[in-house]
């Protein structure tokens, strides 16, 4: 049974598209057919992340208008297998997006046989975040390591409990899971960012996450490849660790604490 997932956050600029590249990659390399998708209609970043930007000829507005067919617009990733892409429409504006639209491309994604389909949600609450979630069984919230940003996600979880198919049909709710990003057990330790108990005493949802700070994931994305397949770097396996927990596995949580140094390290600095 096919499920859609949104990856959402209430503040830009937190690891959102990022989180969903790794996500859907992750779900393809463990044999799930995967489709991800780009709902921030105007600002297209998810196809950069996935290193597929040249292979966009039609996207989601297309598929919607009826101007291309899913089959037409889906771009095959060409290292995983069972990994597919919806890219964003640059030249329309958010209201090019219906519920309409967006329901009868998630079933025909349902029809296809994908067994998750993944929804990268714009930041914020505006029309294209309302659609993300609208559908969803359950929501990555991304969310950083400060206030402002956990503030916001704390007004996105009010939306996923309120505004969505489920909500509105009397449904069992949206099962949500937190992604803490850009974690820095140093900098938590000098009171410079929350804590991972602190951002779940506001937010009060599962851990699903926590990937660290790591200049990893901006390396990843110039080259345009999701940071998942970066297995040696910290943000890798991080997001594989992810991918785990999500499938139901007993992971335990890496890069939460500060690596004291040893004796040598604290001699040398290194």
């Amino acid at each position: 049974m096919s499920k859609i997932v949104v990856v959402t956050s209430g503040k830009g600029g937190v690891g959102k598209t990022t989180t969903s590249a790794a996500f859907a990659t992750g779900l393809a390399m463990k044999g799930y057919k995967t489709a991800v998708i780009d709902f921030d209609v105007g600002l297209r970043n998810l196809d950069l992340i996935m290193g597929c930007e040249r292979r966009v000829v039609y996207d989601f507005v297309n598929v919607i208008n009826g101007e291309a067919t899913l089959r037409q617009a889906l771009i095959k990733d060409k290292r995983i297998e069972n990994l597919y892409v919806l890219a964003a429409s640059q030249t329309r504006d958010k209201d090019a997006l219906s519920q309409e639209g967006v329901k009868r491309v998630l079933d025909d994604l349902k029809a296809d046989g994908f067994d998750f389909i993944i929804c990268d949600s714009p930041a914020g609450i505006e029309k294209g975040a309302h659609l993300a979630m609208f559908y969803a069984d359950e929501a990555l919230v991304v969310t950083n390591p400060e206030v402002s940003s956990v503030r916001d996600s704390d007004r996105i979880l009010g939306l996923l409990s309120s505004k969505t198919h489920r909500a509105a049909n009397d449904e069992p709710c949206i099962k949500e899971h937190l992604v803490l990003t850009r974690y820095s057990p140093s900098r938590v330790e000098t009171g410079e960012m929350l804590s991972v108990e602190d951002v779940q005493d506001i937010l009060a949802i599962p851990l699903l996450g926590v990937i660290p700070e790591s200049t990893a994931v901006l390396n990843a994305s110039n080259q345009g490849a999701p940071v998942i397949l970066d297995n040696e770097s910290d943000a890798g396996q991080a997001y594989d660790d992810l991918i785990e927990r999500f499938l139901g596995k007993d992971v335990e949580f890496r890069f939460v604490d500060n690596k004291k140094k040893g004796f040598f390290g604290r001699m040398f600095g290194s």
